[in-house]
């Protein structure tokens, strides 16, 4: 293990629109040597478009027990991870916290690429005031 552990990226894609994806996302998914994805065939679609070659693993709610120590090992080894989501930012309405709470207590940095957010979206584009506002996750699926 190295002295100094390598950092966890959250790094927020697009929620629709491929242009939408930042340029400071787009550098820190080049610049990295891993990036875990919740769909890798998804996820592939969003590199492609920008020409990101990075090498990405699978990271999922049915695999986060076999992913998150191996994910640990990753950054104690003194390499980067980005974490993406098929669309948003990673740890909401996902399971990315979970890695995210392991990291932290392994005095792993985490880092937020900001990016889209269809709850800021929606809101500011309501009519409503914004000063307050309490997001509850997503609505329930659809039955039928």
């Amino acid at each position: 293990m190295t002295e100094i552990a390598g950092k966890v990226y959250i790094v927020s894609t697009p929620i629709g629109n491929l242009g939408d994806m930042t340029y400071r996302a787009v550098e820190t998914l080049k610049a990295v040597p891993m990036i875990a994805a919740e769909d890798t065939r998804h996820s592939r679609k969003l590199l492609d478009h920008y020409n990101i070659s990075t090498p990405m693993i699978s990271y999922y709610e049915h695999n986060r027990f076999t992913r998150i120590p191996k994910i640990i090992d990753h950054l104690n080894s003194g390499k980067d991870i980005a974490v993406i989501t098929d669309a948003g930012t990673p740890g909401i309405s996902d399971p990315a916290y979970k890695l995210i709470r392991e990291a932290l207590l392994h005095n792993i940095i985490i880092e937020s690429i900001p990016g889209a957010s269809a709850s800021l979206a929606a809101l500011v584009s309501s009519g409503l005031p914004t000063d307050r506002f309490l997001f509850e996750g997503f609505l329930p699926p659809k039955k039928g």
